[in-house]
């Protein structure tokens, strides 16, 4: 048994600030509780906050080895498949150098408090294999997203799509897709259908800027959104772009999306219309998006976006709002036991000094790698020797 004690636990989903014990056990929350335990392995947070480790919704792990590559060259230069200076650099690189990349990259994350991360993993078969090397011995919670190269082939037959695609989701989590420039929607349909009967997620990239809506509307009719959407897409990423009546339709839909800012503000697409998603009742996530121009840092994910939405609205826009993109409601999207830190849960968490009096702004605003004390994973405990 691990007990956690005379730390200031964010309790629940909306992270209520209680000065309390904590008790572990198999990795499972069993106790919360004012009252002190007497067995167990026991860590002081004495001045420091416990709260749910952060899950990074959208990552791009491969890109570890390219970082702050192509800085200044636009969107499509850089990552559009199969031809961007990222996809180049891949496949001129030794699989040892992408799997030390990425396990750096695990360990970054682990050290800024980030217990989970969803990996849209280019590379097909291969690309799947070597992630799971990466990670081998990292104490770390992965979901792959897979995809292969035959999707975006306009002559692939639709019986190997299939046959691709079953296989692919023997050894990941679902399927990640590139974007509708890509790939066709028969395909995407097929592609989804496939993931839900065998219950797996399945995502794309979505309305990232301007010009992706027009082309889909002048070649389609419809929005990339409406697109997904008529697909059945689990979860769209970026919806940087909205137009006409796209979060309508997400509001009545049951589709996540993960917003990335840092990625689009990095590449100039724009600012992510948080508040009108929120205010749709979407639910909404965070990811860092592509390690090659972003730190998986989700501490700077959740500053940036706090601060950015503020300044584009022009209004108030609560910290608890951008903590749940990070925890809860990730871990609803992706049938997660963690989250939030309540009896029954897995005991996903991190212990980080307590800088100022509001919790959770102390953890945005101010908590840098040295104040995280400790990371709970899956019954491991990791301790930040920064």
């Amino acid at each position: 048994m691990i007990i956690i004690e005379n730390g200031l636990v964010l309790c629940g989903e909306n992270m209520n600030a209680l000065k309390a014990n904590i008790a572990i056990e198999d990795n499972e929350i069993i106790e919360i509780s004012r009252n002190k335990f007497n067995k167990g392995k026991k860590i002081d947070a004495s001045g420091c906050i416990v709260a749910p480790a952060f899950i990074n919704s959208h990552v791009h792990m491969g890109d570890s080895i390219a970082r702050d590559v192509g800085d200044g060259k636009s969107i499509d230069e850089i990552v559009k498949p199969p031809n961007g200076l990222k996809h180049k650099i891949l496949s001129e690189s030794s699989p040892s150098k992408i799997v030390m990349g990425m396990k750096q990259s695990m360990n970054d994350m682990l050290a800024s408090g980030t217990t989970t991360f969803v990996d849209f993993r280019e590379g097909g078969f291969e690309g799947i294999h070597l992630i799971d090397e990466a990670a081998r011995n990292v104490p770390i919670r992965k979901i792959v997203l897979g995809r292969h190269e035959s999707f975006h082939d306009p002559d692939t037959k639709k019986a190997d799509i299939k046959k691709t695609t079953k296989t692919l989701l023997e050894s990941c989590d679902g399927i990640g897709l590139s974007g509708f420039g890509e790939i066709g929607d028969e395909i995407t349909s097929l592609i989804t259908k496939i993931c839900k009967k065998q219950g797996k997620i399945s995502a794309i990239h979505v309305a990232e800027y301007k010009e992706l809506q027009k082309d889909s509307v002048e070649l389609t009719g419809k929005s990339e959104v409406q697109r997904a959407i008529d697909s059945d897409f689990d979860v769209l990423i970026h919806l940087t772009a909205p137009i006409g009546n796209d979060l309508k339709l997400l509001s009545d839909s049951n589709c996540s999306v993960v917003c990335c800012p840092r990625s689009n503000g990095t590449l100039s697409v724009g600012i992510p219309p948080i508040m009108d998603l929120l205010k749709h009742k979407i639910n909404v996530l965070l990811g860092t998006d592509n390690i090659m121009f972003n730190s998986p840092n989700m501490l700077r994910e959740m500053e940036y976006a706090l601060k950015i939405t503020r300044g584009y609205y022009r209004e108030y826009f609560s910290p608890l709002e951008v903590f749940k993109m990070a925890t809860i409601n990730a871990a609803k999207t992706f049938n997660l036991n963690t989250g939030s830190i309540v009896e029954g849960k897995d005991a996903d968490m991190i212990i980080v000094k307590k800088i100022s009096n509001d919790p959770l702004l102390s953890i945005i605003n101010r908590t840098e790698l040295k104040d995280i004390k400790y990371s709970v994973t899956n019954g491991n405990i990791k301790y930040n020797k920064i």
